[in-house]
């Protein structure tokens, strides 16, 4: 398995198809983190923003290959786990810019509450930070998995539910993401750190639902 993550960590690299999601992810954060906002707001919007773009990634990772390199690998090491490393480096690239998001926000943001009257402790406030940051890059994950190929191949089809689904994930009410950032939002007009733990075992749940069932499809359809 390691062997497969370093191949796909290596074509992402190489592909550069990355830079795309990561300079929008850049912007983003340049037009909606401010220096000298509330720290907890800005983390919650800086976690929000990873969702689309772990999407993003995992359609990446899973259209890099040429069928003919898809197949080789697939028979060498099984479909189900070639497809299962370009799912894992995705996350791992998403969370990646997740973690570094957030260190930046933490550092240039204002550690205070919304109202600036309430200290607000910077390093629980980023750890608060970074696990909203997971909970979305798995919850992108999980929607970019069942997005892409093997379930959706049409990039008419999945490029748009991609879209759709990234979007409902923030909003739909009772969505781990949602969750997550709203405690981020909510614990920084009461200048209280929240943890958001809960959401980032349900993400995580979610996200291995998806991965599994994208793996297993993978091993039927090819």
């Amino acid at each position: 398995m390691t062997a497969l993550l370093r191949y796909q960590a290596a074509l992402l690299l190489r592909s550069q198809r990355w830079l795309p999601p990561v300079i929008l992810y850049a912007a983003v954060l340049g037009i909606g983190v401010q220096t000298g906002q509330p720290v907890l707001d800005s983390l919650g919007y800086a976690a929000a923003a990873v969702l689309p773009v772990a999407a993003w990634l995992v359609r990446i990772c899973a259209t890099n290959e040429p069928p003919a390199a898809r197949s080789c690998v697939g028979a060498a090491a099984g479909p189900a786990r070639a497809h299962l490393a370009c799912l894992l480096v995705a996350f791992g690239a998403a969370a990646l810019l997740g973690v570094v998001a957030t260190v930046v926000v933490s550092v240039v943001s204002d550690p205070a509450s919304t109202d600036h009257r309430t200290p607000v402790p910077v390093v629980p406030a980023g750890g608060a930070g970074l696990l909203a940051a997971l909970v979305c890059a798995l919850l992108g994950t999980a929607v970019g998995a069942l997005t892409t190929r093997p379930l959706l191949r049409s990039t008419g089809r999945a490029v748009p539910a991609m879209l759709l689904a990234a979007v409902l994930a923030l909003v739909v009410t009772g969505s781990p993401a949602r969750v997550a950032v709203t405690e981020l939002v909510t614990g920084s007009q009461a200048g209280v750190v929240p943890a958001p733990v809960l959401p980032l075992f349900v993400a995580g749940a979610m996200a291995a639902g998806a991965v599994a069932v994208a793996c297993a499809l993978t091993t039927r359809r090819g």
